[in-house]
């Protein structure tokens, strides 16, 4: 178990969850939310140990998002010049970069929501692979509500899972999404009655894909983000090479092995990385 400011990381059978553990607070997003949670994506990346992760949450919402007292002075956002607004983007594209981390983790991700899932948690759970909800959760673009555009891939990443109108329709009013709503869209795939069921579904749904051959994993990983972003054409062509690169008859014979004997399979796992800059 890992215990941070922000987050909670254990794991079991060869699955990462990772909690959000300031309840009190709503669990918003303040700097050290975001160098933590940057810091544990990656060490769950390098480690290559988890073959999924399940991003779950405390108290009685998910997330409040991006907490106001960053905006009144921990960081400062120069509007008065050119050189200021440029900062600015650099600065976004810093954040932007960790919950992009999450899109291109080498496992899948599940969130389990609860409550509100506001402004900064939304850009954060739609960089996940799947996601479920308990009945009482909510989905806002929060943003507009204080003056300001959604910019943390909500409105890049939103687009892709539910219809552009109701996309629209969130980003211009700031309305509450409800989970049952949610789920008829597509940018939920089951409501549950409680939390706990929904974070003991997530498990549940983790530990089935850990059980798989994590190359097998990684690899349809990659191949349905590519083709959400291109033709099918282009997204065929990326398949083959892909497929090239991680077919093993080997793991394909254990796979339908261990189907024949109902027993789990014995997959290897991920390759450890090593950052390329902590060499030398």
């Amino acid at each position: 178990m890992t215990t941070t400011t922000c987050f909670s990381l254990s794991s079991t059978d060869d699955v990462a969850h990772l909690v959000l553990s300031r309840p009190a607070e709503l669990n918003t997003m303040h700097p050290t939310f975001w160098r933590e949670l940057d810091e544990l994506l990656t060490q769950i990346h390098q480690e290559g140990q988890a073959r999924a992760l399940v991003i779950s949450s405390t108290g009685k919402h998910f997330s409040a998002g991006m907490s106001l007292e960053t905006f009144a002075g921990a960081i400062q956002m120069d509007d008065q010049s050119a050189e200021g607004r440029a900062a600015i983007y650099d600065l976004l594209v810093d954040i932007q970069a960790t919950f992009t981390k999450i899109e291109n983790l080498r496992i899948p991700v599940i969130c389990a929501i609860q409550g509100g899932c506001i402004g900064g948690a939304v850009d954060m759970v739609t960089a996940a692979c799947i996601r479920y909800a308990s009945a009482d959760a909510f989905f806002c673009i929060q943003e507009i509500n204080i003056g300001m555009v959604a910019d943390v891939g909500t409105l890049q990443r939103l687009p892709k899972l539910i219809p552009f109108a109701v996309v629209k329709e969130m980003a211009y009013t700031g309305r509450r999404l409800p989970a049952a709503r949610a789920m008829a869209y597509g940018l939920v795939n089951e409501v549950f009655d409680t939390h706990e069921a929904t974070v003991a579904a997530a498990l549940q749904c983790a530990k089935e894909i850990a059980a798989k051959p994590p190359v097998a994993i990684w690899g349809t990983k990659h191949a349905v983000t590519y083709a959400r972003d291109h033709s099918v054409e282009d997204s065929l062509r990326q398949m083959g090479w892909l497929q090239g690169a991680v077919w093993s008859n080997a793991h394909v014979r254990e796979a339908i092995a261990a189907m024949k004997e109902k027993r789990a399979g014995d997959f290897t796992p991920l390759a450890g990385l090593q950052s390329f800059k902590s060499l030398g």
